[in-house]
């Protein structure tokens, strides 16, 4: 990653919760719990697909691979936190807060990306279920996927070189509990703050709207195709198939809307820190729980996988 813009800030300190000095404990226990719990859901997903051929598909594929990037974005993020939540000094240098934002964003829109493509996914598996082979081949999900992390790795580099290409003076206190973009724009000093603060903002918001018009898109055809299915059972068969995907998209831009698009109180900033934490900590927590418990096939597969694993003479 391209070296930081030299500046007269060494290091920032992460506010963080200590607006909460009493809550910071409970804090440090409901993250660590919900944490563990996300990790441990999403390894299960990737070991129940790995280890049980039926579930070599497309979608399950894809699954995989959400998790993975799901994994990355939290440790990019919530160890520090707990750390931070114990410490009696939040310091992180301008090096490790430049590497935090690339990979949390990287991983981040990667996620985004990969939502998209299982949306493309379940529109071809019901309107298009004779070319389905052929467009969902295996070097083409593949391809997908490589799209899909390079075009977070780019978002990640031009977000990071974007902000850290400014010089930072005053004040080092980030309101925040990671190195998000709107408090360290507050640091910045010079004249070309509200530029780059406006180009950081459009390509964010192109990337996440263009996603999220892409999987309405796909629904959009996916909705009319199912309704052109004659039996109720067809129906819901097919709509079975979206549902966690679903879900799992409504979520994820629900939270994200609900932060990023709420309107600036005279307190923001402490509210800032906690609603964040709904979409760095809950939406990843969230999301096994939906795949594995709105998708049959799945929560079967898991439970064979535990059950084996605990009792490997049994099975």
């Amino acid at each position: 990653m391209q070296e930081v813009n030299h500046s007269s800030v060494a290091e920032f300190i992460l506010v963080g919760f200590s607006a909460f000095p009493h809550l910071q404990l409970l804090f440090f226990v409901l993250i660590l719990l919900m944490y563990l719990f996300t990790l441990l859901g999403n390894l299960l997903i990737m070991a129940t697909v790995g280890s049980e051929r039926s579930l070599h598909t497309p979608m399950y594929l894809f699954l995989c691979a959400l998790s993975i990037s799901e994994i990355l974005y939290t440790l990019a993020i919530i160890p520090r936190m707990l750390a931070d939540l114990l410490a009696a000094r939040r310091a992180i240098s301008l090096q490790a807060c430049a590497s935090q934002m690339f990979f949390s964003f990287t991983f981040g829109f990667t996620h985004s990306f990969l939502l998209t493509v299982m949306g493309y996914d379940r529109y071809v598996a019901i309107c298009h279920p004779l070319r389905y082979p052929v467009l969902m081949s295996p070097r083409g999900c593949a391809r997908l996927v490589a799209w899909a992390w390079a075009g977070g790795s780019v978002m990640g580099m031009v977000v990071t070189v974007s902000i850290f290409h400014l010089t930072f003076c005053g004040s080092n206190e980030i309101h925040h509990f990671a190195c998000h973009v709107p408090p360290l724009l507050k640091l910045a000093c010079g004249s070309d703050v509200p530029g780059v603060a406006l180009g950081v903002g459009l390509v964010c918001i192109t990337a996440l709207l263009g996603c999220f018009l892409l999987i309405l898109l796909s629904y959009a055809f996916i909705v009319a195709a199912i309704l052109r299915i004659p039996s109720a059972g067809g129906r819901h068969k097919a709509f079975s198939t979206c549902a966690s995907h679903l879900t799992v998209v409504i979520v994820h831009y629900g939270f994200a809307s609900v932060i990023y698009l709420k309107p600036k109180g005279p307190h923001y900033q402490e509210g800032d820190t906690l609603m964040a934490t709904t979409y760095t900590v809950l939406t990843p927590f969230l999301s096994p729980i939906i795949f594995s418990l709105r998708n049959k096939e799945l929560k079967v597969a898991m439970k064979r996988t535990f059950l084996s694993t605990l009792y490997p003479e049994k099975i």
